[in-house]
């Protein structure tokens, strides 16, 4: 819920001049009076909360003294107050002066405000301070040219429509939105542009899709523990098109025996599914009557770049199966690193290489090692091993590493974990492979379906990462229970 305002105090009299700039979203006060019921205090009109707020910063009737405001035992340690109104406290109100201006918002707390959360815990603060900030950067540039700031000022509550058009901000910088201003228009001039199309297009046709998928993994190379891991997909679009509401169809494929899309989570511009899409989860096992496809997105695409949806699937192997082992020796740690590409796998990276940390323990003092691909280095703080594989792997798709470590005197710099304690260690991997996914999921450019004028340019794109790519020690005790910090 933000609503910004700004004000200045002259220097030759007391009288406050108020700049009308501000904003309400009369949809989010809506939320908030959800969350709270009937302990919820309504937002007074803007001359109320104006002469509200300028009464708790003392701006105004400092001279008298007021015991909820002046008493000597409230410290205002922050810039969020408890702005009283004809209705009730007004809480969390966060403001702040600036250059001989004043900037105020008045975040949404998504729980009850009875008893009071901790500033911490409410996201919202933080959402409204990153964007007032936005403005003082956009505006403070012009603090010595009256006329300049004038503009500003007026430009800013179009602009604000682009950077925050429905209550929560999506750009702070506001600065960078400048250059678009000529494209803002504050109320679609057409009743059939939806809400989320915050301004025209104009130009040239073009539309860019990018699928990312992530794959998670923790592998322990034991017979009582299972290895497990998950694909986590995203399909990103920028859509160019002329017109108010554009009309656009997107299909995902899949090759015959890839798996199926799982847990599919769309974007509200989305106009239709196929409800069988949405009702595939993978907490089920898989079945024939699992939804196959095809998964077509019929949408009415924002202005900006956009996630059209998410969803998982369950892979029947990881790309890189790995065995890490670390036994100690005296003084000396012995390791043991084999991976291994899976022939479905393209051989084709952008980047892969293996982190081999060392917790509670000193500095490598001593390295003696051995590997069959690619290169192996030392970090700075000497408490990490970067084993860089390269863009491919060999022919025969398995690369090895063995090496002796021993150690230093540790220090407070030196990494410590309370998981990872004695020979419990793992290897994480990095990489990317760019052109394809894991379940085979792509965009073919001529499913592409655009019900505008012209010929657009579409370029598709696909990609496959790591996140959080465990390898753990199979010399030591497995820690399952690490798989639940991860989450």
């Amino acid at each position: 819920l933000l609503s910004y305002f700004g004000w200045e105090k002259t220097n030759n009299t007391n009288a406050l001049f108020f700049s009308p700039r501000h904003r309400r979203y009369p949809t989010v006060e809506i939320r908030a009076e959800a969350f709270n019921g009937s302990t919820h205090v309504p937002v007074p009109s803007d001359s109320a909360f104006l002469k509200a707020l300028l009464f708790e910063l003392r701006l105004v009737d400092d001279d008298i003294f007021v015991e909820h405001r002046d008493t000597c035992t409230r410290i205002d340690h922050s810039s969020v107050y408890s702005v009283r109104t004809e209705g009730g406290d007004l809480w969390p109100v966060l403001a702040f002066q600036k250059s001989g201006l004043i900037y105020a918002c008045l975040p949404l707390v998504e729980e009850t405000l009875e008893p009071r959360p901790l500033l911490l815990t409410v996201s919202g603060l933080s959402q409204g301070l990153a964007l007032l900030l936005g403005i003082v950067d956009y505006i403070s540039p012009s603090r010595k040219n009256e006329a300049e700031l004038s503009a500003k000022i007026g430009q800013l509550r179009y602009l604000l429509i682009q950077a925050c058009p429905l209550g929560t901000p999506l750009n702070t910088n506001i600065r960078s939105l400048n250059s678009s201003f000529d494209d803002i228009q504050e109320m679609p001039t057409d009743k059939s542009q939806p809400a989320w199309r915050s301004n025209t297009y104009k130009g040239k046709p073009q539309v860019n899709v990018c699928i990312t998928e992530k794959v998670r993994c923790m592998q322990y190379d034991k017979r009582d523990v299972v290895d497990t891991w998950q694909v986590y997909g995203t399909v990103n679009c920028k859509c160019d098109i002329e017109g108010p509401a554009p009309n656009v169809t997107l299909s995902l494929n899949l090759p015959t025996n890839g798996p199926p899309l799982q847990d599919i989570v769309v974007h509200h511009c989305v106009t239709s599914v196929d409800p069988a899409m949405l009702m595939s989860s993978s907490a089920e096992p898989l079945d024939d009557s699992v939804y196959n496809g095809p998964y077509k997105f019929p949408f009415i695409p924002p202005s900006d770049s956009f996630n059209l949806c998410y969803y998982t699937s369950q892979v029947p192997v990881p790309p890189i199966l790995g065995s890490y082992q670390l036994t100690e020796e005296r003084s000396q740690l012995k390791i043991t690193l084999n991976l291994k590409l899976h022939e479905s796998i393209k051989n084709s990276f952008e980047y892969c290489e293996a982190r081999i940390p060392f917790f509670n323990r000193g500095p490598i003092a001593q390295l003696e090692y051995k590997v069959s691909y690619g290169q192996l280095d030392l970090s700075r703080e000497k408490s990490l091993l970067v084993w860089s594989i390269g863009q491919k792997f060999p022919k025969s798709l398995e690369v090895s590493l063995t090496g002796t470590v021993s150690f230093g005197t540790a220090g407070k710099e030196h990494p410590t974990d309370y998981v990872c304690t004695g020979n419990t260690a793992y290897v994480k991997l990095y990489f990317r492979i760019p052109d394809f996914t894991l379940t085979g999921c792509y965009v073919n450019q001529h499913s592409i379906e655009i019900f505008a004028p012209g010929k657009p340019k579409i370029t598709t794109s696909w990609e496959l990462k790591s996140s959080d790519y465990y390898i753990w020690n199979c010399k030591a005790p497995a820690p399952v229970v690490y798989k639940t910090l991860l989450d």
